[in-house]
């Protein structure tokens, strides 16, 4: 997912990130349709390819964000998104055909901070606040060439945001790799779709009258440490802390809402029968038995699933013995 006001270079940037042109059919709106405008989700798939390995990737958009005079609350919207993700997964995990189950959760929210002004916004402070316990938020410094390498410096001070640490067992096997990552965030990045000639070379620029910027030269901006983040070595982790934390979290404030109903129900049904009364209170048994044997069902799983993860680590710890 990519978020933030309009005119950050979201759109440019995805297409540098997967060298494809995912927005040829976008209608640019003027500032009097911008008024009224309401954030909207976009969805696009892309195919990547890499040694052979096949990966599909949805780009969720936000349209809209933060582009109206009065901003209050416009991240509902996609806070409401990842919630309506995360509940569409539940329901498909607790059905009967759990093979073919199709993952479209936020594993990752690409948040992008303008390079003018003196910090973050209060906007940026916001979304983040509300959206940080939902998905793993990477902060993004964009437009990097319309500032200096020391202005770059400067800004990524002040942001100073983490939002998404790395996790600590990748420190230990690539400690340098991951220490001028960890220093590079917020990524400072720069995206283009033209293609240009440097020092003999047909690069992605940008192309000034006192010289060229390549997306790709980690002396100019942060992008490729961005996509070897997101592509390469942390997809994964991404993944990993959505389903452990963040899903995982919603899970269980799903499980415990069923079960303060289903105790409620049973406390009406109990205060009914000991009342006596000739009218007795319309009992949702159906509803009732349903969740409570779903309740039942969860957390057998959730029993099955620790004794499996306790057998792994077992079996690794003897490995390591062996060694």
């Amino acid at each position: 997912m990519v978020a933030g006001e309009s005119g950050l270079g979201k759109s440019t940037l995805v297409n540098s990130l997967f060298l494809t042109d995912l927005y040829k059919d976008r209608k640019l709106l003027n500032a009097e349709e911008r008024i009224t405008q309401t954030v909207e989700i976009t969805k696009h798939t892309v195919d990547i390819e890499e040694k052979g390995v096949k990966l599909k990737l949805t780009i969720v958009d936000t349209p809209g964000f933060g582009d109206a005079v009065n901003n209050t609350e416009c991240w509902k919207s996609v806070a409401d998104y990842i919630d309506q993700q995360f509940e569409q997964y539940f329901r498909d995990e607790s059905g009967l055909n759990r093979k073919n189950i199709q993952d479209n959760r936020v594993h990752c929210c690409l948040y992008f901070i303008s390079p003018f002004g003196h910090g973050l916004r209060p906007l940026d402070v916001e979304f983040m606040k509300a959206l940080h316990e939902k998905v793993n938020i990477v902060p993004v410094l964009a437009k990097a060439d319309t500032l200096t390498p020391t202005e770059v410096k400067k800004k990524k001070i002040k942001v100073d945001c983490l939002i998404y640490p790395m996790p600590k067992q990748y420190f230990h096997f690539h400690n340098s790799f991951c220490f001028s990552n960890k220093e590079s965030i917020p990524f400072a990045v720069i995206g283009s779709n033209t293609v240009v000639e440097a020092k003999g070379k047909r690069v992605r620029g940008r192309l000034y009258p006192w010289g060229i910027v390549e997306v790709e030269n980690s002396a100019h901006c942060d992008f490729v440490k961005l996509r070897n983040m997101l592509i390469r070595t942390h997809m994964q982790d991404l993944k990993d802390v959505t389903r452990e934390t963040h899903y995982e979290n919603y899970r269980a404030h799903c499980i415990q809402s069923m079960t303060r109903m289903v105790v409620k129900e049973r406390n009406r049904n109990k205060l009914t029968r000991e009342s006596g009364t000739d009218f007795p209170i319309p009992a949702l048994s159906g509803v009732a038995d349903e969740t409570e044997k779903l309740i039942r069902e969860k957390d057998e799983e959730l029993r099955r699933m620790q004794e499996m993860l306790q057998r792994i680590q077992d079996q690794m710890h003897m490995q390591k013995e062996a060694y």
